[in-house]
């Protein structure tokens, strides 16, 4: 739960700077092309991790790398990462971080369980009928409980929809008493 709120801090951090300067677009491509970077190149991603590498060391690389090739905002918060070693997760901010902007653009992120594993079409499909009761646009992803005899249940903002056959099961009983 703690890395979380890490996560969420530092991404929530850097969202509400690149939004106030009008480059939260820029930012999150470069985000998202160094996070990329780090899991096509382990070893790069391990150097980034490595605590015994000293500070200085570690951010010269890091400014010859990718001085002139990114803002220096997106430099900034690396170096501040490593400066407080919390590198490790930089993945977890990059998804706090895209998940803002896509909250900024009216997206909506949630869960969808189901006993089996769901096709994209069916996935789809539930979106838009989430989306159309909620009244944002949503983006789902799914997950098996086996636990479920039939149907659905989707967690969303908080939210439960419980559309599963066991639900709809205990509510008859419950009706029946």
């Amino acid at each position: 739960m703690e890395e979380l709120t890490i996560e969420r801090t530092y991404g929530g951090a850097l969202f509400s700077v690149a939004d106030e300067i009008g480059k939260s677009e820029e930012i999150r491509e470069e985000l998202n092309g160094i996070r990329d970077l780090f899991r096509e190149i382990p070893d790069f991603n391990g150097f980034f991790n490595n605590p015994t590498i000293p500070l200085p060391e570690k951010k010269s690389v890091f400014e010859k790398i990718f001085s002139g090739k990114i803002s220096q905002e997106t430099l900034n918060f690396l170096c501040i990462l490593m400066d407080r070693g919390r590198t490790r997760h930089f993945p977890g901010m990059v998804k706090a971080y895209n998940r803002m902007c896509d909250q900024r653009e009216g997206f909506a992120y949630g869960e969808i369980y189901s006993a089996v594993p769901l096709s994209e079409e069916q996935k789809r499909k539930f979106e838009e009928e989430t989306g159309k009761l909620l009244k944002e646009n949503v983006k789902l992803t799914g997950k098996t409980d086996p636990s479920l005899i039939g149907g659905v249940k989707i967690l969303i903002n908080g939210k439960i929809i419980d559309a599963s056959l066991r639900k709809r099961l205990s509510d008859m009983g419950n009706s029946m008493m």
